[in-house]
């Protein structure tokens, strides 16, 4: 299991467009560029990701008047799609100049479709980067990908709810999944609402289990399967059941449920990465009423850690015309610009995985919505231990097998045998 050393920075994205030949990059001479040309850039969540490129524009507009970006909100799982049946296709008509990617999906790309990535490795200092992102986004020592968020997580919990059961918010703090469930069923049974909810048809919470012990659906070496065996995705599997049946935790379907759910106070928190922040402040009423504790760790798994991460991305440069354009913007403003992580965080509330951001003021100040909570440095403190993880190419063609699986146990399949046929069908589709 290994450790991010100080990480911290806000996620965010990049696109480039005009930019001066004399500016400089991260371990190169910058290439000529074009000014004024306008770079595309493919994103999801306007509160989050694309706030952040509209920030980035304005930072790197102050050299370059005549940059400009055009962005297309589109889904990640859109995104997937249509990049997937163009490189298939070998063309490169209607692509980006900059995509935002999930950190669980892009190794396929570059295994798969290395030629249509640029490498960034003459443009980043990767030591400047959180360890377990620079991972991912990364291979044969090529560096592909520039860190965004890192998607450290948190419970966040409506503070009034909590303490209408009769506890503290301390007592979330350090604590199990079956502790977690302990005082959950306290704050159902005095207040008739759960914690929080999850999507049955998504193992998002499963793989934050897994992540904070160091496990995953692989092997380290992100090829093998493993799950017949697997402690860590045994006993998420127990716990997720466990709180199901205790209503501790509730249901969701979909992304607009689940915002319905915690801004309406139908729950009382919500787990999730950190990316959710500004998704949580929307509900103005509720300022001063929130806070975040660490995750639960897995009390049977020795390694598990109060500390993981769900999804974060980093940005990729696609091989078309203005290539260069997109390669010096982000080199300039997401490689190495203080001033820019610390108004992303201070307005966007977005966490990265830049490291020298880390030292300044902004990820120190206390937050009104959240009962002046430091929440931006506690964030950075739990990312510091954040195992790293090989997701590998294949985790969500795993959790399509991996699913049926969970809702069988959840309705009284056995569990073991569950796994182990889990494990057989796994070996047999992707080895």
């Amino acid at each position: 299991m290994k450790k991010v050393s100080l990480f911290l920075v806000i996620f965010v994205l990049g696109v480039l467009a005009g930019c001066d030949s004399e500016s400089s990059t991260s371990g190169s001479d910058a290439k000529e560029t074009n000014e004024g040309q306008e770079i595309t850039i493919w994103a999801w969540d306007p509160k989050f990701n694309i706030a952040a490129f509209d920030l980035a524009e304005s930072y790197y507009q102050e050299d370059h008047p005549d940059f400009s970006i055009n962005v297309t909100e589109i889904s990640q799982q859109d995104s997937v799609q249509k990049m997937n049946t163009i490189f298939s296709s070998g063309g490169t008509q209607g692509l980006p100049n900059i995509v935002l990617i999930e950190d669980f999906r892009i190794r396929n790309f570059l295994e798969v479709f290395p030629e249509y990535f640029v490498p960034l490795t003459d443009y980043i200092n990767v030591e400047d980067f959180m360890d377990y992102k620079i991972e991912v986004s990364s291979v044969d020592g090529e560096q592909y990908g520039m860190p965004f968020d890192s998607g450290v997580a948190g419970v966040y919990l409506r503070k009034s709810i909590i303490e209408e059961s009769g506890l503290a918010i301390a007592d979330f703090h350090d604590i199990s999944w079956q502790t977690f469930n302990t005082l959950g069923m306290q704050v159902k049974e005095a207040t008739g609402k759960p914690l929080f909810s999850i999507d049955m048809n998504d193992l998002a919470h499963l793989r934050m289990m897994m992540h904070s012990s160091g496990y995953w659906y692989t092997t380290e070496d992100g090829e093998t399967p493993f799950i017949d065996g697997n402690p860590s995705l045994k006993q998420g599997f127990e716990d997720l059941k466990m709180m199901l049946e205790s209503g501790v935790i509730t249901t969701h379907n979909g992304w607009d449920q689940l915002l319905a759910g915690f801004n309406s106070g139908d729950v009382a928190g919500v787990l999730q990465g950190n990316w959710i922040t500004p998704s949580v402040k929307s509900e103005d009423s509720h300022s001063g009423d929130w806070v975040v504790v660490p995750v639960p760790k897995q009390e049977n798994i020795d390694r598990s850690v109060h500390a993981t991460n769900l999804g974060g991305s980093s940005i990729y440069v696609l091989d078309i015309d203005g290539k260069e354009e997109a390669l010096h913007y982000i080199s300039e403003v997401f490689g190495k610009n203080i001033a820019f992580y610390e108004e992303l965080v201070q307005t966007v509330g977005a966490i990265g995985s830049y490291i020298p951001a880390a030292e300044g003021e902004a990820y120190k100040v206390t937050d009104p919505f959240f009962d002046n909570q430091p929440i931006y440095q506690d964030f950075v403190t739990w990312a510091t231990e954040i195992p790293s993880v090989n997701f590998g190419k294949n985790t969500y063609a795993l959790e399509d097998i991996m699913n049926p699986v969970f809702l069988d146990y959840v309705n009284g399949a056995d569990l073991a045998e569950g796994l182990k046929n889990a494990q057989a069908i796994a070996e047999n589709q992707l080895n």
